[in-house]
């Protein structure tokens, strides 16, 4: 049996995953491992990890990284808290893939974590671009980390392949 970790850290991720969650779950080849982190787990954000087991979802790690602080330097501090803490829950969970959206900073931190413990990376949402964001950069270097690509669309999809990936890696 193949073991998924899927991170999510917000209630969008969540919203992009949650069907994705269901048919790993209803895959006898598969085993969800699902890890919860930042915003999820902020009672200042309604604490929507309730909701995850609310749908029956078991949460497998909570990986509580928030310094409820809108700083720069807590944000930097809060990517070294997070990749410690995915370091961590990848070393209990052992998963053979990380799957991840979109472009957060603590979605980076897991995907850094992944990369350097050699866990392959599969990545929803890349190609995507945000002029002027911090998202754009932390996007392009999560898709530069990971291993498997699945963009929205098929410029998308062009934009991940003209990054250098590729071709059979990137599923529009």
């Amino acid at each position: 049996m193949r073991k998924v970790a899927v991170v999510t850290g917000t209630r969008a991720e969540y919203g992009v995953l949650k069907n994705t969650m269901r048919e790993i779950i209803s895959d006898e080849e598969l085993e969800l491992q699902l890890i919860v982190t930042g915003t999820h787990l902020s009672e200042n954000f309604g604490y929507t990890a309730y909701e995850i087991e609310k749908d029956g979802f078991s949460i497998d790690e909570k990986l509580h990284i928030l310094m409820d602080s809108n700083s720069a330097a807590n944000t930097a501090k809060e990517m070294g808290i997070a990749m410690m803490e995915f370091s961590g829950a990848f070393a209990r969970l052992l998963p053979d893939i990380v799957l991840i959206v979109g472009d957060r900073y603590e979605i980076f931190a897991a995907a850094a974590a992944a990369m350097a413990m050699n866990i392959p990376i599969a990545h929803i949402s890349g190609g995507e671009i945000t002029e002027g964001a911090m998202d754009e950069q932390i996007r392009h270097a999560i898709t530069k980390l990971s291993h498997i690509h699945f963009p929205g669309v098929e410029i998308y999809a062009e934009n991940i392949r003209n990054m250098g990936e590729e071709s059979w890696r990137v599923f529009n």
